[in-house]
């Protein structure tokens, strides 16, 4: 079990301004706060990413997106609850409630809230996170924290060591608006 003072001093990184390395459900991931543009833009040239491609927000719990999913049918807010915590990431319209270095240059965003305990005790501390996978842009994502280490050296401001989730792939990401399967889980 990760004690509470390293929660504390990776939360403090990334309000800080801090990019950092974390175990997600099947790879490793890479993150900071989302409304950091500066973080932000270092965690894309870290990955080699363009801007254009949007990132991927990550929550504790789904009352962390309610700015978003306030206008929302109710059929697509239950659509979101039955589904999170959970694998399950959803490409939300973002209503231009969100700065387009987590956009890009789409109409809506990808929002998923974890069910991993740490990411989960994580963004508790710190509301929601970017979550990327942690690799440079055609390389494997990570798997293990030496991957991290290859891939990014010290650029990184924090690894924070723990277990991966224990699944083999990635969230599934669908679109709410229409259901369809963007990337396969």
């Amino acid at each position: 079990m990760v004690g509470d003072w390293r929660l504390q001093q990776v939360a403090h990184v990334v309000r800080q301004g801090g990019v950092i390395a974390y175990p997600t459900e099947a790879v490793w991931g890479v993150g900071c706060d989302p409304w950091d543009s500066e973080a932000v833009y270092h965690l894309l040239d870290l990955k080699q990413r363009p801007v254009e491609k949007g990132l991927i927000l990550v929550a504790d719990c789904m009352e962390r997106f309610d700015f978003l999913l306030q206008d929302l049918p109710d059929d697509w807010l239950r659509r979101l609850a039955n589904s999170w915590p959970g694998p399950n990431t959803w490409l939300v319209p973002h209503q231009d409630r969100l700065p387009p270095w987590i956009t890009g240059r789409h109409d809506s965003v990808a929002l998923r809230v974890t069910d991993h305990p740490l990411v989960a005790r994580l963004c508790a501390l710190t509301g929601p996170l970017v979550s990327t996978s942690a690799n440079p842009a055609g390389r494997p994502a990570a798997r293990s924290a030496l991957r991290v280490r290859q891939y990014f050296g010290d650029r990184l401001d924090y690894v924070f060591c723990g277990p991966l989730g224990g699944r083999r792939n990635p969230s599934l990401i669908r679109d709410l608006r229409t259901g369809t399967v963007v990337r396969p889980g």
